[in-house]
């Protein structure tokens, strides 16, 4: 890896530090995936989540049934309209995750150097003494000394509401603990971590597949959020399991890291997925803390040069209760997005926070910030040298694009891509500018009847940093006669015009293909 991994441009004058950010029409290159939950289930505020710049809404399926979601789901389609903004859905599963069971829902009180007791849930009650768990075989995996994690779901690292406890001795199948803190834990569910064991429960449940195929297949779910991803092989197994489904082959799956087993395998999991999620919040427990950085930066780097999406959760904690995000909490999005990040996964502070569209608006706000900043030059340079000699076609023609547009100082970068390919290969050099795919729908059958491909790709493009989709009228093909593809442009050219991002006399660099040649042309706008 680079020494030099500061992506920052040199030098940055203090003076325009002060200057108030513009508003754009982007807000920001940079996506956000906003967790839609108890707090983000109206139109209404799904409206404003999409007015402030989320582009990808996620279903989480560890709370909440089908009906619950697909309500919620019901209310986004309302809102797309309404907004006329485009948002992918994302369905996130369950996976191998350990959960105290809770039925009562009443409030359980531990005491620091007290003892408690985890055994199997067999429907007794949750108390101070003993904690249910959904799982038979956490005693074989745990011996003494090990680490327990408990708290409420998508904790927030607040002691109060979590508890971390050593194992004592394992009797049976039940596992003796100490608490090291005081703590309450409230609600229905808690998830249990235990650092740095393997726990042998299936990647993708019964359950999760039960969600997949009825709500997932009814909705035409865009991205696949795999929980838990240990292996190669679970993304494997996942994509094998959507390609049965029908129109889920077309699914995309990011495999979520969120112990150290999926660190160990992550070169071998980023060939297989189409997609990263970096689950900081359980990774963080996983990891000494010292080490998080480390992890956070050499992945992303290399999502960054396998051209794959990666999306960074667990930025703004404290936003679930407050208006404003902490120092810390604000120098941090800044820095994934210099790190690389495509995406930032907002969860509990959408899911159940008090300020869902204040959120997605400041996180937007600090993203857009840092992106002004990022040091382009030296990315691309990164990733030139990365790719290597001979460049495949594709490749060569992605890279003089960018390369063209910023040296002509385009104010966009129109792309024509059936597949979504082209587009996201720009988008991997990370131009200054926003690109424009134009994704035009394939004509095909499956012999009984036909249909146009392309929703699937365009929304697909929602999570990708600095890519925004439009879908063309299928009646345009894209390798085909100049003049279709003329008239496709223009409507291409309106849209940037309508949206503020092109203006009159500005610079456009335009990648389409010719028949069999791919063209980049940088076109002059008169008025």
């Amino acid at each position: 890896m680079h020494s030099n991994h500061l992506l920052l441009e040199e030098p940055i004058r203090m003076a325009s530090i002060l200057e108030p950010s513009k508003p754009n029409f982007f807000p920001a290159m940079t996506k956000i995936v906003g967790t839609l939950g108890p707090k983000s289930r109206s139109v209404e505020i799904i409206s404003g989540c999409l007015n402030a710049g989320m582009s990808v809404a996620r279903f989480d399926f560890s709370w909440g049934d089908s009906a619950v979601h697909q309500e919620t789901l019901d209310n986004l389609r309302t809102a797309i309209k309404s907004t006329k903004k485009l948002c992918a859905v994302m369905l996130d599963t369950v996976g191998a995750e350990m959960q105290v069971v809770n039925k009562s829902e009443k409030a359980i009180s531990l005491q620091q150097d007290g003892n408690v007791i985890l055994t199997p849930d067999k429907g007794q009650e949750a108390s101070s003494e003993v904690l249910p768990i959904n799982f038979d075989g956490l005693a074989k995996a745990m011996k003494k000394g090990d680490t327990i994690f408990v708290g409420q779901y998508l904790f927030t690292g607040s002691e109060t509401t979590s508890v971390w406890l050593e194992v004592d001795k394992v009797d049976g199948v039940d596992v003796h603990c100490t608490i090291k803190n005081s703590a309450t834990l409230a609600g229905a569910l808690f998830t249990l971590h235990a650092s740095q064991i393997h726990i042998d429960l299936p990647t993708l449940t019964e359950k999760d597949k039960v969600n997949i195929s009825t709500w997932g297949v009814a909705n035409k779910i865009d991205f696949l959020s795999l929980s838990y991803t240990r292996h190669a092989q679970d993304v494997r197994e996942a994509r094998e399991f959507l390609s049965k489904l029908g129109d889920l082959s077309q699914t995309q799956i990011f495999a979520k890291i969120e112990n150290v087993e999926g660190l160990t395998h992550f070169d071998e999991i980023l060939q297989e997925a189409d997609g990263i999620i970096l689950s900081r919040g359980n990774l963080g427990i996983d990891l000494p803390p010292e080490k998080v950085f480390l992890f956070q930066k050499a992945a992303l780097y290399k999502c960054n040069m396998a051209g794959k999406p990666a999306v960074l959760t667990r930025v703004v904690d404290s936003m679930t209760d407050n208006l404003r995000p902490t120092r810390a909490e604000a120098t941090d999005v800044a820095n994934a997005v210099l790190d690389g990040s495509d995406a930032i996964l907002l969860g509990a502070e959408t899911l159940r926070g008090l300020y869902p569209v204040e959120t997605i608006s400041i996180v937007g706000k600090i993203c857009a910030e840092a992106e002004k900043v990022f040091n382009q030059d030296l990315y691309f340079k990164k990733t030139v040298k990365y790719v290597g000699e001979p460049m495949t076609h594709l490749e060569s023609i992605a890279s003089s694009a960018v390369r063209a547009a910023i040296k002509v100082k385009a104010s966009v970068i129109i792309c024509f891509t059936s597949s979504g390919r082209a587009a996201r290969l720009i988008a991997k050099y990370r131009p200054t500018m926003p690109v424009l795919s134009v994704v035009i729908p394939r004509l095909k059958t499956n012999q009984l009847r036909w249909s146009f491909s392309g929703a699937f790709e365009a929304r697909q493009s929602l999570i990708v940093r600095g890519l925004f989709p439009m879908l063309a009228d299928p009646r345009h093909p894209a390798e085909s006669t100049s003049a279709t593809n003329e008239s496709v442009l223009k409507v291409a050219l309106d849209h940037g015009k309508a949206s503020g991002v092109i203006k009159s006399h500005d610079r456009v660099v335009v990648c389409q293909k010719v028949g069999d040649a791919s063209v980049v042309k940088i076109i002059e706008l008169e008025d």
